[in-house]
């Protein structure tokens, strides 16, 4: 959503756009509610409501909202009715909110909305239906209950911050994957030839400095999650002594079934409660086989993205 952001306001600067937002669905759709796309005065577009058919059928009416500036709602239809324009097989319908953006208010807007996801502070976008009224932000959760009848309520919530522990192979390529997938990125290892900005550009922060130097991080961020990718179980020891005393939404460890079984040997001995062992991903990464840097990155993102959004682990295709 931050890089959805950076990129609207930067556009912003040169051009209108027309930002073409999900506001409801019925059924089985490829899309959420608040799933955003904008297509800008040049064509371009950033950002999917779910492709296809469906999506280019948006494509084509913001072309006109571009030149009227009238907001309007389009409905996919991807139910395969055959009495309905086929856009798609997917089961369900869904509409989407297409609105003009342009000029200094809509610029100042997303501003808001960057300074409150980078800042960590949570807030609320309300985009009104009227075809008179404007999107707002506000920096409260809580909103009038009569507004969700009349505007699409949206939470505004500050990315997910993934902390690396450990800059070695595995780290770089989990901070490339991680930072597409939407996580904040943070990268800490006491080695400084490895931690470094120019191995890890996606990171907000690289930390050549000793685990200790993770405090900050715990006592400040209310949802973290932390992969264990050191070069070895002393390190691991040493994050996870720290790790105890916070309550984070993600805790994985890699390593051999014999490295993990060595971990959790010394720290029970040292009084650590089950209960805290037992929340540790270990080995880390979702079973997909994988066994190169990059394909262990991929493993370990899919598990983050499971945890984050409360997946199952089921195959996709289980679930048509």
């Amino acid at each position: 959503m931050l890089n959805f952001y950076q990129q609207l306001a930067k556009t912003l600067k040169k051009s209108a756009v027309v930002l073409a937002t999900v506001t409801s669905i019925k059924g089985s759709t490829p899309r959420e509610v608040g799933a955003k796309m904008f297509i800008s005065a040049d064509g371009k577009t950033v950002g999917t409501i779910g492709g296809g058919a469906g999506e280019a059928k948006v494509y084509q009416q913001a072309l006109q909202v571009l030149k009227t500036g009238k907001k309007q709602f389009v409905e996919i239809d991807l139910s395969g009715a055959l009495q309905r324009e086929t856009q798609g097989v997917c089961g369900g319908t869904m509409q989407v909110l297409l609105e003009l953006w342009s000029g200094s208010e809509s610029l100042n807007l997303v501003n808001q909305i960057l300074d409150s996801l980078t800042s960590g502070q949570s807030g609320t976008i309300i985009t009104p239906f009227n075809i008179d009224e404007k999107p707002y932000l506000l920096l409260e959760i809580e909103v009038i209950a009569s507004l969700h009848t009349t505007a699409l309520i949206e939470p505004l919530l500050p990315p997910p911050t993934l902390l690396i522990i450990g800059a070695g192979h595995i780290a770089v390529f989990l901070a490339q994957v991680a930072h597409i997938a939407g996580f904040q990125v943070i990268v800490q290892d006491d080695r400084s030839d490895f931690a470094t900005k120019e191995r890890f550009p996606e990171a907000s922060r690289v930390l050549a400095q000793p685990i200790t130097s993770i405090q900050e991080i715990l006592d400040k961020n209310t949802s973290l999650y932390v992969a264990l990718v050191t070069r070895g179980y002393l390190q691991d020891l040493a994050a996870l002594r720290l790790l105890c005393k916070y309550k984070v939404k993600y805790i994985g460890m890699v390593g051999s079934n014999k490295r993990v079984s060595t971990v959790y040997k010394m720290l029970q001995n040292e009084g650590y409660e089950p209960e805290f062992l037992d929340q540790i991903y270990a080995p880390i990464g979702l079973d997909i086989g994988a066994l190169t840097p990059e394909e262990i990155a991929v493993s370990i993102c899919a598990e983050l993205i499971k945890v984050r959004r409360g997946g199952t682990g089921t195959s996709l295709s289980e679930k048509i």
